[in-house]
């Protein structure tokens, strides 16, 4: 082995809920290093799914997270000249970030004021089991059924 792998860096939880994935979340919302923004627009999006659904946002983003993170995917594998789209498992790691990126690009595409606003109604949606970043994992699920036959490529 040539190279070496890359060590995995540990994050600092937020500062106000103490809590990591929170921090990663600001993080995957920043737009050129400007945390202090992407840090306002998270807490003012869980302050807003307080007022709305009379729960902690903490527990409401959990669940977003929870409901939009897939556990099977399909890979392409270049097997003698054709391409199959092979299901496998989503890693614990990766499964956060896909369910991260897909309510942050859902939550940007929505039409209201606010990203804050935005973002607090696709995470009260997603924790309701509905919403586009929800569709996308059924989507992603759907995909990875319809190619089970495929499935002893795995490598």
């Amino acid at each position: 082995m040539r190279k070496k792998r890359a060590e995995k860096r540990f994050l600092k939880p937020d500062p106000k809920f103490n809590d990591v994935m929170i921090g990663k979340f600001i993080n995957s919302i920043m737009y050129d290093g400007k945390k202090s923004v992407a840090r306002f627009v998270v807490y003012k999006a869980l302050d807003i799914i307080e007022e709305r659904t009379k729960k902690p946002g903490l527990e409401i983003f959990k669940k977003a997270l929870n409901n939009a993170a897939p556990l099977i995917e399909v890979r392409s594998r270049r097997v003698g000249g054709a391409t199959y789209q092979v299901p496998t498992e989503v890693r614990p790691e990766r499964r956060t970030a896909l369910a991260m990126r897909w309510l942050k690009t859902y939550a940007r595409s929505r039409n209201e004021k606010s990203m804050s606003s935005k973002l607090a109604s696709e995470l009260i949606s997603a924790s309701n089991n509905e919403g586009s970043a929800v569709k996308k994992k059924e989507d992603t699920h759907k995909m990875a059924e319809a190619n089970k036959a495929f499935a002893h490529f795995k490598w």
